[in-house]
């Protein structure tokens, strides 16, 4: 078949159409996409904290003063303005003393392939509109999966992080439970669902179970060990006095990697239980996942393998840009209770006609080629590297916990797993409701100085700082510079509160 020839003289872009990325704008795209990164690199390479401190109320009236509808139609104007309004104040997490949260720092070839999977846009829901990408996330999923242990029916799919992983894994898991019931008897059975998990797991297994449908009980929640972790002997119990009363426990979850404590449950022992009692397992790994890649420390994952289903985020510890996050299952099957099929977009037939469609085993529809940044990062570095990193800031808090044991100005709780230290001021005087002040004043002084940015928490009622160390650029330094910024904040806080509840004499 001979191609027409355009002999007609060629169409003039529009001011608009200029802006489009295509054969005849690749120089702007090359020039304009330049610019960005010089803009982006030239900030990290000279930025001297994690944050500027900057308050809401400060940053606000100069974001509300643009008119979005009078356009600069300058791309260097434009990122002179994103400097003002974002770049300058931007929360840095390559910083060493950014602490607070799971946000990684990120390697540069998950940005290549950042940058790639904006430019050409595929859409990962049908495969006429990905293809290879199609092909390339189904490939690190089955990659993911037989380094988890999952089995040769294991299957999954990419999604925008943790929260939807496991509100995905938990749809799975009450479609299961819910298996075979006529709709009468589903209404019925629906608020009588329960899901067993621990203190420490994420809040999205409370907000799963309320978008899912379920009582506003039904999450049981069964109280963690002096170490932090998930006791299997309560879990069978709660499992048993469920059944009791007439309420079928429709999945455990455990959870490797708690926010607070990087605990991991014993995973094994209660995957046991859970064979033992037929409930589903599902274990948030979300954290814990780059223990997969861990040259050091991969059996503390023994047990995973004999999970229903599993969360991983990439984008916590494999170092990965958000969004990068993903969904497991031991049941390629399961996936279909997920499955609905639109004649414009994945007919039924597409099955029959072996046509590998994503949206087919998505809660979402149009999603980006995110698993692009993992291929490019395992193409270019290969998993022992990243797994190398992780090794790093596990050792690192395992230092800076040491650090907080030793030093009698703090008191620190249970040591991690993985990379969380949680810790508290600790005053000679005052009580501890003006400890708890002095701490969250601490904190704030902290963000608000620029110097460093950490985390806080409550554990048993009372208020603690957390330090989260993702960062293999973080040293010892760093970590002993912010101990003594945060015992100078609250020590002056509570030297300022006990002057003021002093009687005058």
């Amino acid at each position: 078949m001979t191609l027409p020839v355009h002999t007609a003289a060629p169409i003039q872009p529009t001011a608009a159409r200029a802006h489009l990325l295509n054969d005849g704008t690749v120089d702007d795209y090359r020039r304009t996409v330049a610019a960005g990164v010089d803009r982006v690199a030239r900030r990290v390479a000279r930025v001297t904290g994690p944050f500027s401190g900057v308050r809401p109320d400060r940053l606000a009236p100069r974001v509300e003063a643009i008119d979005l509808d009078r356009p600069l139609h300058d791309t260097t104007a434009a990122l002179d303005e994103l400097e003002e309004v974002y770049l300058r104040d931007a929360v840095y997490f390559h910083h060493p003393r950014y602490l607070a949260h799971l946000n990684c720092p990120v390697v540069i070839p998950a940005l290549l392939g950042e940058a790639v999977l904006s430019a050409v846009n595929s859409s990962m829901d049908t495969w006429d509109q990905s293809a290879g990408g199609t092909l390339i996330e189904r490939r690190l999923i089955d990659w993911t999966a037989r380094r988890i242990g999952l089995g040769p029916a294991a299957d999954g799919v990419f999604t925008s992080g943790g929260t939807q992983s496991n509100l995905h894994a938990l749809l799975l898991a009450r479609e299961e439970a819910l298996a075979g019931a006529s709709p009468a008897d589903r209404r019925l059975l629906l608020p009588r669902l329960r899901i067993v998990t621990s203190a420490a797991a994420h809040f999205s297994v409370q907000k799963a179970a309320k978008l899912l449908g379920l009582a506003p009980d039904a999450v049981v929640v069964v109280q963690t060990g002096p170490d932090r972790r998930m006791r299997p002997g309560a879990v069978r119990h709660e499992i048993a006095r469920c059944r009791r009363a007439g309420l079928p426990v429709m999945a455990v979850v455990a959870t490797a990697g708690t926010t607070d404590f990087g605990t991991i449950d014993p995973l094994a022992e209660i995957a046991q239980g859970c064979a033992t009692a037929g409930v589903w397992l599902h274990v948030d790994a979300a954290y814990g996942c780059g223990l997969l890649v861990s040259p050091t420390r991969r059996h503390l994952l023994d047990g995973i393998e004999r999970a229903d289903s599993v969360t991983v985020d990439y984008h916590k510890s494999f170092f990965q840009p958000v969004s990068s996050s993903a969904v497991l299952v031991r049941d390629r099957r399961t996936l279909s209770h997920a499955t609905w099929h639109a004649d414009y977009l994945n007919p039924a037939r597409a099955v029959a006609d072996r046509i590998p469609n994503q949206v087919d085993k998505s809660l979402q529809t149009t999603r980006r080629f995110d698993a692009l940044k993992l291929w490019l990062t395992l193409r270019v570095m290969g998993p022992d590297a990243v797994g190398e990193l992780f090794d790093e800031v596990c050792d690192r808090a395992a230092q800076a916990w040491e650090l907080v044991a030793a030093d009698p100005r703090f008191e620190v709780l249970t040591r991690s797993a993985l990379s969380t230290v949680v810790f508290r001021w600790r005053p000679t005087g005052p009580g501890p409701e003006l400890a708890d002040a002095a701490n969250l004043h601490a904190r704030a002084e902290l963000a608000a100085s620029g110097l460093a940015v950490v985390a806080g928490t409550r554990v048993d009622g009372r208020q603690y700082l957390k330090f989260t160390v993702l960062n293999p650029a973080t040293t010892r330094a760093d970590i002993a510079y912010v101990l003594d910024l945060i015992a100078e904040h609250a020590g002056r806080y509570a030297r300022t509160a006990a002057d003021l509840t002093c009687p005058v004499g």
